[in-house]
């Protein structure tokens, strides 16, 4: 199997060992390429706009992850056009068509990018390459790239060598991916000097000579030397018009019929949906691999996937296995009755066990790894049309109408080769995503759903679950009231995205629920038809490689409708982003930041040091007090929210401005304590302390708070601090004398507050 794989930066493991082969082939078939040259490319990826030119890297693998062949795209938005700098097999993997695979897709991603497609090649003149063995080996890759329709452009002085006397000065070659405009001479001279100055820095002199040289016109391309028939001419052949979403169809699903009344996780849902996105033509069909059981027990434990194999056998394809009995999850007491040990495994009693279930749910597990490596392959758009659902299979259990986790299983393939992001948009909490990742940074897991006061799965997704540990900031939840429109459901969605922007993964994957529809038997809002397409194009706008895996929806009226207006919209948004240039919004990331000022209360590993460094920075604490503010980050950290601090965070860029922590005092009714609340010295004097101390309060007040208390110095240096907090309406209620020092007393504050409602919006 050959897999050509665009490497996106060399943060995972998978990653930084194919930059690393990459580098090695480079040095091994370009010995006189510069070294620097060759160093510079993890940078070139992790910050792409630095040389004002984006690095996209492709590499050609085998089954086993060994790197054959190498090939490095420069995308220059800022002119729009595509540059290939390098394209190598490996030393001794000449031929099998690798250089071939990867050219060809080279050619795919400057298609998609809306450029043509420039590059340099070794002359085949005697004059300019005396040596016959040279020229022959140069005329090979001329013939080679004539075969494209690529061929050097003609009546300019570029190939002049840039130190006299010197031999086999470059070509500069275009391939016009089949179309018959080529540029007039104004681009092209932008494009030579681009080339010349940003990848080369040559002289000015030079780069004026070679610029001045070409003349006024539409650029012309050298005649056909070694391709005289049209017909050899590949041109378009790999290169669709309008890239289609990959399908993969879970064939298996059909026997997966529970009759049982109210059992509204039907095969009838899939039919619903292929009636109408097969005459859509959106799609491109695939067929489902098979892949290893490895891929399940990288997420799940292994006696989870043992017994529902096991328990599925025995209940056989004419009975069913319901849990009825939920035994305390003790690990060394699990009972033995294979029909009592459901209850140890399921959360509820509705998703039964039988042959047919097990079945089904893994082939969903081979549609969804298919869907992903598609995606792997170059595919800008997958989608795994399965059931049943997955995204209520955790770790350790199943339940849901869910067996195993298929888009968890996915996002853990993906994460070997670059961060992944999960966006659930089910009307359920995708609680499985959230405890398989909890700890983890590599994959941010995004939830928007039904509050847990009435929704399934009840007892997660609130928004206050926000990571532990490594992990802590990577999950976020929007829980959302049990009535809403679907102005309020998108807005929410925005906020999802916003997130999934700072994160700027090389892979999205979006767990696809149309049980948000209106009259949904499971659900209780009111998108229609526009509604999703909608949702789809906002989707798609963001311009990542993205794996859409099917979930729930049970409206089987309105279902298949619903499905072909999303796939519509998220077709013609990544198209857009696409022809934009948002490849995706990595390039955003890594400016030196927009300086507007965005909020959070989630808290991520690398604040206790910036928290550390914002506290230290005021000048009124002591390295004690430092100390302990950093603790407090770390405890919140450890422990999430059952440490007792919350946060709201400020920052512009990368850099914290502002950070507030509180937290409800044990043993009161509704009293909560503000234990700092900090603004960074360039940020003072603006309102910013108003403005967190607000939204510190709303947080407080959302919490219950019905008193909140802080406490300062009474020292002079600290009179401005007295001022603000009497000024938000605090009042002094005690002063302890000499408490820091000798003169130097606390002074304690309180405010009541009125506590907001719960947002809890009823039940069913």
């Amino acid at each position: 199997m050959l897999r050509i794989r665009k490497v996106a930066d060399a943060t995972s493991a998978a990653n930084r060992a194919a930059v690393e082969a990459a580098q090695k082939i480079m040095r091994e078939q370009f010995p006189a390429m510069p070294e620097e040259d060759i160093a510079k490319l993890p940078g070139q990826l992790s910050n792409p706009l630095k040389r004002r030119y984006v690095s996209r890297l492709f590499v050609a693998e085998n089954s086993r992850d060994q790197t054959l062949g190498v090939a490095l795209m420069l995308d220059f938005p800022d002119i729009g056009f595509s540059y290939l700098e390098v394209i190598s097999t490996a030393k001794g993997r000449m031929g099998g068509g690798i250089g071939a695979a990867l050219y060809e897709r080279v050619r795919e991603e400057a298609k998609a990018l809306g450029t043509q497609l420039y590059f340099e090649c070794l002359p085949d003149d005697p004059e300019l390459s005396p040596d016959p063995e040279i020229r022959a080996e140069n005329a090979a890759r001329l013939k080679f790239y004539e075969r494209y329709g690529a061929r050097p452009i003609v009546g300019t002085k570029y190939e002049t060598p840039v130190t006299p006397g010197s031999t086999d000065p470059p070509y500069l070659v275009l391939d016009p991916l089949g179309s018959n405009d080529l540029p007039g001479a104004a681009t092209l001279k932008k494009v030579a000097r681009a080339i010349l100055e940003r990848k080369y820095g040559l002289p000015s002199d030079y780069v004026e000579m070679v610029v001045k040289s070409i003349e006024d016109g539409p650029i012309r391309l050298r005649e056909p030397r070694y391709v005289k028939s049209r017909r050899a001419v590949k041109d378009m052949v790999s290169i669709p018009g309008e890239p289609r979403i990959a399908l993969v169809l879970n064939d298996d699903h059909t026997p997966h019929h529970v009759q049982d009344r109210g059992y509204v996780e039907a095969p009838v849902r899939i039919r619903s949906i292929m009636t109408e996105l097969a005459p859509s033509g959106l799609f491109d069909p695939l067929p489902a691999k098979r892949f290893s059981d490895r891929h399940i027990r990288a997420v799940h434990d292994g006696r989870l996937v043992d017994y529902i194999r096991k328990a599925c056998l025995i209940a056989g394809s004419k009975k069913s296995i319901y849990p009825y009995v939920f035994p305390v999850r003790n690990p060394a007491r699990a009972p033995k009755d294979e029909t009592v040990l459901a209850g140890y495994y399921c959360i509820d009693t509705f998703t039964p066990l039988n042959e047919s279930a097990y079945l089904a749910a893994r082939s969903a597990v081979d549609c969804a790894l298919t869907a992903a490596e598609t995606v792997l392959d170059g595919a800008g758009l997958s989608y795994a049309l399965v059931r049943p659902p997955g995204h209520h299979a955790e770790t350790r259990t199943f339940g849901g109408f869910c067996y195993f986790n298929n888009a968890a299983i996915a996002a853990q393939l993906l994460s070997r080769y670059g961060s992944t992001a999960i966006l659930d948009i089910d009307y359920h909490h995708g609680n499985g995503q959230q405890e398989i990742f909890y700890r983890r940074s590599d994959v941010l897991t995004v939830s928007v759903h039904g509050h847990p006061s009435f929704a399934y799965p009840y007892f997660t997704g609130f928004r206050d679950e926000t990571g532990i540990g490594p992990g802590a900031g990577y999950n976020l939840n929007i829980p959302l009231p049990e009535h809403i429109t679907p102005e309020q459901h998108r807005k929410a969605v925005t906020e999802a995205l916003r997130r999934i922007r700072r994160f700027a993964p090389a892979y999205l994957i979006v767990s696809l629920g149309f049980d948000t529809a209106r009259g949904d038997p499971t659900g209780t809002w009111s998108n229609r038809a526009h509604d999703f397409k909608l949702l789809g194009r906002m989707i798609g706008e963001q311009g990542y490689p993205t794996v859409v895996i099917q979930e729930g929806g049970y409206r089987v009226r309105t279902l298949g409708i619903n499905a072909r207006n999303f796939f519509t919209g998220l077709a013609d948004g990544h198209r857009a982003a696409r022809r934009a240039g948002a490849t995706p919004h990595r390039e955003e990331a890594a400016k030196p930041g927009s300086r507007a000022l965005e909020w959070r209360s989630t808290v991520m590993a690398d604040d206790v040091g910036r928290v550390r460094a914002l506290i230290a920075s005021t000048g009124f604490f002591n390295a004690a007090e430092v100390d302990i503010a950093g603790e407090l980050v770390t405890e919140r950290l450890t422990k999430g929210v059952r440490s007792g601090y919350h946060f709201v965070l400020a920052e512009r860029g990368s850099e914290l401005v502002a950070y507030a922590c509180f937290g409800p005092i044990d043993g009161t009714d509704g009293s909560f304590d503000l234990y700092w609340i900090a603004v960074s010295p360039g940020e003072q004097r603006r309102g910013l302390g108003t403005q967190l101390y607000t939204r510190a309060e709303t947080a407080m007040r959302r919490a219950g708070a019905k008193r909140i208390y802080l406490d300062t110095s009474s020292s002079d240096q600290y009179a401005p601090t007295r001022g603000f907090y009497t000024r938000l309406g605090f009042i002094e209620q005690a002063r302890l004398s000499d408490f820091y020092a000798r003169g130097e007393s606390k002074v304690i504050y309180a405010k009541t507050t009125n506590p907001e409602p719960s947002p809890a919006c009823g039940g069913r």
